[in-house]
């Protein structure tokens, strides 16, 4: 398994700008389809999700910006 993790982080530091604009885009694609699908399932849990983003959003912004920048 350590092999596996290994090789993709290794091919993904290959990655160029397209690349990354292609994985998010493809991610948010799949985000809104299981949104589509399951809208009545996560109806329930909107404030749970939004929390959970705001979470990651900050963690994210905290490492670029203050952690990465030295």
């Amino acid at each position: 398994m350590r092999a596996i993790i290994d090789r993709t982080l290794g091919a993904a530091g290959k990655y160029t700008a397209w690349d990354f604009a292609f994985l998010k885009i493809s991610l948010v694609c799949l985000g809104i389809l299981l949104g589509a699908y399951f809208a009545k399932f996560f109806l329930s849990y909107t404030t749970f999700l939004w929390v959970v983003f705001i979470a990651s959003y900050l963690w994210i912004m905290y490492r670029t910006f203050f952690k990465h920048m030295n």
